[in-house]
């Protein structure tokens, strides 16, 4: 369920898209970008950072649309925010020795003991190449293809691959997972 709230202003863009036209769907996503974070605020008391980076890209990049009526903006907002991510899982593990992957599932999944290094660093380097290359693919769609055919990349296409990729990363970590008796 938390999947496709958090899928809620992609879902609204690509339907004041389908109804309007870029712009109105940039609106709507910015004023449900807003609406969403304020009800996790008041809901959970605490709103991730990444839903504090999307949030200002939205404002920034959606405002920036909207003003220069030009839909460039908008369409480089996934790509910044995928290379923020990509970024942020590599400068916490290489400088701060800190993995954020580890840290957002390492108390749910138990790995064996001798090789909980080489898995976390491995997925954290999964996550880094998997963002790098959505970002790319992100800038290669928007570019060499229709305004339409960016908006259903943007959520068919995106959310497919992210599944893909989630499903394959489960099947190489189960691997490495120490089953309960």
């Amino acid at each position: 369920m938390k999947f496709l709230f958090d899928l809620l202003p992609v879902i609204l863009f690509f339907v004041a898209f389908k109804l309007a036209d870029i712009y109105v769907a940039t609106a709507v996503a910015m004023v449900a970008t807003i609406a969403q974070i304020a009800w996790v605020g008041l809901k959970y008391k605490k709103v991730e950072a990444t839903q504090w980076a999307s949030l200002v890209l939205i404002l920034v990049f959606g405002g920036m649309t909207i003003a220069f009526q030009d839909k460039t903006f908008i369409q480089l907002k996934p790509t910044i925010l995928y290379a923020l991510f990509a970024l942020g899982l590599w400068v916490s593990a290489t400088f701060f020795k800190k993995n954020l992957i580890q840290l957002a599932m390492g108390s749910q999944i138990k790995i064996e003991d001798d090789l909980q290094e080489y898995v976390w660093k491995t997925l954290n380097l999964a996550w880094v190449v998997f963002f790098i290359v959505m970002g790319l693919l992100n800038v290669y769609v928007a570019y060499q293809f229709s305004e339409d055919t960016w908006v259903n990349f943007k959520l068919f296409g995106s959310m497919g691959l992210m599944l893909v990729f989630i499903i394959a990363q489960g099947v190489w970590l189960n691997r490495f997972i120490v089953q309960e008796e």
